[in-house]
């Protein structure tokens, strides 16, 4: 469909089998996401782009454990390991993700004191990416979602697609969750009271 678009949200090596913050089961939804891909004609990428030392990662921190949670100005935040930092390999689209068809990539988390799972606006709901803008200008009205993780980017970014006016659905067999703390099931009662479909890949 002319105003349908698929937003792949951040299949790169640190969150795939053997990356610095591997999401569980992440490699096998690959083929699934290219399955994706293949059935759309429109398709824009999201790529976490973390500079070195930022204030996201645990050893920014004294004595701070990954997956611990610190007071950003913002409010809670979550401390990862490193991942995804600029010009590595981790930071690379999986090898075998079929990215030739994107149209855009949106690269996200490049502010050194702010964290961003959504594609749209980052951890301070402040700063916006501009997706939206581009997205709307290209006369597209429905974003289908898949990719990683399901229960921080792609539903982050899920829900602010919908609070922006899209037609919004999630493919849940094409994502993965880290499921920190019971976030994943916490997260599908989110996408479900937002009004967003949550679907299987045809």
């Amino acid at each position: 469909m002319p105003n349908e678009v698929l937003i792949v949200v951040d299949m790169q090596n640190d969150f795939c089998d053997g990356g610095a913050l591997a999401v569980p089961g992440a490699n096998a939804v690959v083929p699934l996401v290219n399955r994706l891909i293949n059935r759309y004609d429109h398709v824009v990428l999201t790529q976490d782009w973390h500079p070195p030392g930022h204030a996201s990662f645990a050893s920014s921190w004294q004595d701070a454990a990954p997956f611990s949670t610190a007071k950003f100005p913002y409010g809670p935040q979550t401390l990862w390991p490193e991942h995804c930092v600029q010009g590595t390999t981790g930071a690379d689209f999986h090898p075998e993700l079929h990215t030739v068809k994107a149209q855009m990539v949106v690269r996200k988390g490049f502010h050194t004191g702010i964290d961003s799972y959504s594609a749209f606006r980052e951890n301070d709901r402040m700063t916006r990416t501009g997706l939206d803008g581009y997205l709307k200008a290209r006369g597209f009205t429905r974003l289908v979602f898949c990719g990683l993780a399901f229960d921080y980017c792609v539903a982050w970014s899920a829900i602010d697609a919908r609070q922006a006016g899209f037609n919004v659905a999630v493919v849940l067999d094409a994502t993965a969750a880290i499921d920190l703390d019971g976030s994943k099931k916490r997260m599908m009662t989110e996408l479900r009271q937002a009004g967003i479909n949550l679907t299987e890949t045809p």
